[in-house]
């Protein structure tokens, strides 16, 4: 007597192999956006939280050596212990160097964030001229002049990303979606978003390096930023 059982075939049918491909492309088309939106997020979260443990050396350099780097502590951290590090120069690298050489710091990664300049994190060789080399550092360095600003708990430090690597106070849009992270002198971290027409950030109702009444500088400071070394 025959058999009524066919045979059954492996394998999927041309419609559920479209039907399969039509929600496969259609789940993509949904992730996507946030799949970018979370790879742009990124290097913000990094250069948030660098700056967090920057501003703790930062703090804890100031309470050791009585004030923020510049050129008066560089001596200090130098006789103080015997560094050989190279603390001249007049870069947001060589104040920030102090940290490191001052064992605020056993890492370079404080002071990295992505930028037209920073685009790789740093090695971590933190000997001689190795240590913050040209590339490794995206932060801003906030001085008055060329003396460190005053512990005020109001005022701004560090600052990236900087335009061109510029130290006119001007931000880009591209490395951060659009925002700039400043690193406070109460242990903030803060985005702010970068102005469209000027590329500045406002402040309360003020730019950045703007001084006088109703701003965080008050009349008595001349802020300057320390721009990164370039490699």
């Amino acid at each position: 007597m025959k058999s009524n059982i066919k045979p059954q075939h492996g394998g999927f049918t041309l419609v559920e192999l479209l039907v399969v491909i039509v929600i496969i492309v259609t789940l993509a088309g949904l992730s996507a956006p946030a799949i970018i939106r979370m790879t742009k997020k990124g290097p913000l979260m990094v250069a948030i939280n660098n700056g967090k443990n920057m501003v703790m050396a930062l703090t804890e350099f100031s309470t050791e050596y009585g004030n923020f780097p510049d050129k008066e502590t560089a001596k200090a951290v130098t006789d103080k212990t015997g560094s050989t590090l190279n603390l001249n120069g007049d870069t947001a690298n060589d104040y920030f160097r102090q940290l490191i050489a001052s064992g605020m710091t056993k890492s370079e990664e404080p002071f990295f964030a992505t930028s037209s300049i920073s685009t790789k994190k740093p090695d971590n060789i933190m000997t001689g001229s190795e240590c913050l080399k040209g590339g490794e550092v995206g932060f801003g360095y906030i001085m008055n002049g060329m003396s460190a600003i005053e512990a005020d708990t109001n005022r701004i430090i560090a600052v990236t990303p900087l335009l061109n690597n510029s130290a006119k106070g001007e931000f880009d849009a591209n490395p951060l979606d659009g925002k700039a992270v400043f690193v406070g002198l109460d242990s903030s971290v803060k985005t702010y978003v970068i102005r469209q027409d000027n590329k500045k950030v406002v402040v309360g109702s003020k730019t950045l390096l703007e001084t006088g009444e109703g701003t965080i500088w008050g009349s008595d400071i001349k802020p300057v930023i320390k721009v990164p070394k370039k490699k």
